[in-house]
């Protein structure tokens, strides 16, 4: 489980989970494809489809396909229950609508669910039909996966139910840590009530030097013992281990009291699922993968889990919490998780509190068993393993029977993630105010349009030319086609003397001339071209530079005594 924010409670980040699915590529992680209207991503009839092609979706997630659907095409979206649903969102929007100015958000819903958990904290909700029509008219359903895939993927958590000791024994030999005062995260104080789940991390060395944090092998080895950091003892290492890729545990003391502690930070390395290995060294079948296989191999080879472990170099450290005994872990968000409604994200990609719906089939009653998994999460918790638009890890509860249950879970699931309709420009654009009409009357008083002026018809373009004539310039007669052969370039201007010589009188109304015979009448003085730059010869062009003249630097004064 994961972690919260500093004003409800401390928080708790999942460290990953057993068997994480490999990683894609940056390259593959951080291309985005943005499918707008009615996408052909999903095998379904056209007609069946409500027309989307008005909508332009303001938002992309990377490394995602995604197309809108509607609600009766959710399988199981009817035959849930969603006033369960609806509180474990209320339980989210806390700390969403809870501040009058929150901080921007860069990811894709931005602070855009802040509306609707206005709504849902105000309306008087309390039968599951009325939830329902709650989620339909304040969210638009997306069907989202992973880049190329149809489907996404799910886990399963849960938070594990301990016997320890508040003292070192025999019986109880492995410590749990609470965070080191020597950790250091660049940009961190060490008064944070939280740490990243993910980064550098690095430990003082002197006054300056600062270098990388011990790694699970030198923890254990006795790195950071005896510095009064032990919250409390357990059995063995496979029970820490388990711990800490739950990220939260309750511990039961054999004088009754109790304690809960959840994530506060990590030593910086990444985290390596045990699982996986096993699988990579034929050890365990993946098909046979759960977390009681792990637990397994692990008593039964104790030499070899040991080794095991520490291919994992992370180390999850924790502290105390003060909840009471009914209440649930704490998630990322900073809010109590719900039981078989709270699902851990990407926190890179999604928003705290976005419902999802998801849909597959769970072994939940057996290990064999698929059982049809149609439910409306909400998200309110992440992990360092939880890494992709449609990845989930679904939170079963304490105790176990929720530890047996998530051991198992690691299924495809189809994904639809609820975007609230504040994002939707036609929804947004019916409730838009229109501005002002324009006071036409007005402004044709005080700007009236009337007749160009003169000089403007002329300067109009020079598609159409007046000409008129010229009294002053005597036409020349025209010369004999015999005496003087026309030439290509003479041929158009030895035209015009002839219109200017036949006006006789007072002159005649401006007549239309072609733009071809306004180019000849422009052609018809030459325009002189500049003389071409002399060439210069190579030689000519280096010359000598009269030598640079060193300036010597002036020695500084120096003071004499009377006895130099």
């Amino acid at each position: 489980m994961s972690g919260h924010s500093p004003a409800t409670s401390p928080r708790a980040i999942r460290t990953g989970s057993l068997l994480a699915p490999t990683p894609a590529s940056n390259a593959t992680r951080w291309a985005a494809l943005c499918v707008f209207g009615a996408a052909a991503a999903w095998p379904a009839s056209a007609a069946a489809r409500t027309d989307h092609s008005g909508r332009n979706w303001p938002f992309e997630l990377a490394g995602a396909q995604y197309a809108p659907v509607d609600f009766a095409e959710i399988a199981g979206w009817h035959d849930d229950d969603h006033l369960q649903a609806l509180k474990t969102f209320r339980v989210s929007c806390g700390p969403i609508a809870g501040p009058r100015n929150p901080p921007p958000d860069s990811k894709a819903l931005g602070g855009s669910l802040r509306e609707p958990c206005l709504a849902a904290r105000d309306a008087a909700i309390s039968d599951p039909a009325k939830a329902r029509h709650f989620f339909e008219k304040h969210f638009l359903p997306l069907r989202v996966s992973k880049l190329g895939d149809e489907q996404g993927f799910v886990t399963g958590y849960f938070e594990p139910v301990l016997e320890g000791s508040r003292t070192r024994s025999d019986a109880y030999p492995v410590p749990v840590y609470r965070r080191p005062s020597n950790l250091f995260v660049r940009g961190r104080s060490q008064a944070s009530l939280g740490m990243p789940n993910g980064g550098e991390v690095f430990r003082k060395i002197g006054r300056r030097k600062l270098v990388p944090y011990y790694d699970r092998g030198q923890i254990e080895d006795g790195a950071i013992a005896g510095r009064g950091l032990e919250i409390a003892w357990l059995k063995n290492q496979t029970d820490l281990l388990f711990t800490q890729i739950q990220g939260s545990a309750r511990i039961h003391f054999e004088d009754g009291g109790s304690v809960r502690i959840n994530y506060d930070s990590h030593n910086g390395f990444g985290y390596t699922p045990v699982g996986r290995a096993l699988i990579d060294r034929g050890i365990i079948p993946r098909e046979q993968m759960s977390m009681q296989r792990i637990r397994q191999w692990m008593e039964e080879n104790p030499d070899g889990a040991n080794e095991l472990r520490r291919t994992n170099r992370s180390y999850v450290f924790f502290r105390e919490v003060q909840l009471p005994p009914e209440a649930e872990a704490v998630g990322a968000q900073g809010v109590s998780l719900t039981a078989g409604r709270s699902i851990a994200v990407d926190k890179a990609l999604h928003v705290y509190g976005t419902p999802f719906f998801i849909e597959g089939e769970l072994p939940i009653e057996t290990e064999i068993s698929k059982t049809p998994f149609r439910r409306l999460m909400v998200a309110q918790d992440t992990g360092s393993a939880i890494v992709g638009p449609a990845r989930a890890d679904i939170y079963f509860g304490a105790g176990a029977w929720a530890g047996q249950v998530s051991g198992r879970i690691k299924q495809a699931a189809r994904f639809v993630m609820l975007v609230p309709k504040a994002l939707d420009p036609v929804e947004a654009g019916r409730s838009l105010p229109l501005p002002m009409a324009r006071p036409s009357e007005l402004i044709a008083k005080l700007y009236p349009q009337g007749e160009p002026a003169p000089d403007t018809a002329k300067l109009a373009g020079p598609a159409v030319a007046t000409t008129t004539p010229a009294p002053a310039v005597a036409p020349a007669p025209a010369p004999s086609a015999a005496a003087t052969p026309p030439t290509g370039k003479e041929t158009t201007p030895a035209k015009e003397p002839d219109k200017a010589a036949t006006f006789i009188g007072p002159p005649a109304p401006a007549a239309i001339v072609a733009p071809a015979t306004v180019a000849a009448l422009v052609a018809t003085k030459a325009v002189p071209l500049p003389e071409p730059r002399p060439e210069i010869k190579a030689e000519l062009k280096t010359e000598a530079k009269p030598p640079r003249r060193e300036r010597r630097r002036a020695r500084p004064h120096r003071h004499r005594f009377f006895w130099q």
